[in-house]
């Protein structure tokens, strides 16, 4: 069955996610020079291991639908959780994509 459209939701989803993730690292440096606090700097490295596994998911949703659909909802809902209202569009797409991949029926013949 073809999963493009899952896999684009995904793939762009990520993609977003790493950029939104490196934003929260530029705003946790701030953090660490001027509170000594580092929990968002933190927090947006762990985002960008969950954009990593979203784009897996994404590519995987192509072979496996149920396996990488699932992958992508939880990386969407772990995103959102670790860097908040940065995540939105990317959990967003990825919850559409996920759902999608999940519970999307296939073509009978």
């Amino acid at each position: 069955m073809n999963r493009t459209t899952e896999f684009v939701l995904g793939l762009i989803g990520g993609i977003f996610g790493i950029f939104a993730s490196i934003i929260a690292i530029f705003i946790g440096a701030f953090g660490e020079a001027f509170f000594n606090d580092s929990s968002v700097t933190n927090a947006g490295w762990f985002a960008i291991l969950v954009s990593i596994a979203a784009i897996v998911g994404s590519v995987l949703v192509k072979s496996k639908a149920k396996v990488g659909g699932w992958i992508m909802v939880i990386s969407g809902v772990v995103g959102f959780f670790t860097i908040g209202i940065l995540y939105i569009l990317s959990a967003i797409l990825l919850l559409i994509g996920g759902l999608m991949g999940v519970f999307k029926k296939p073509k009978s013949a």
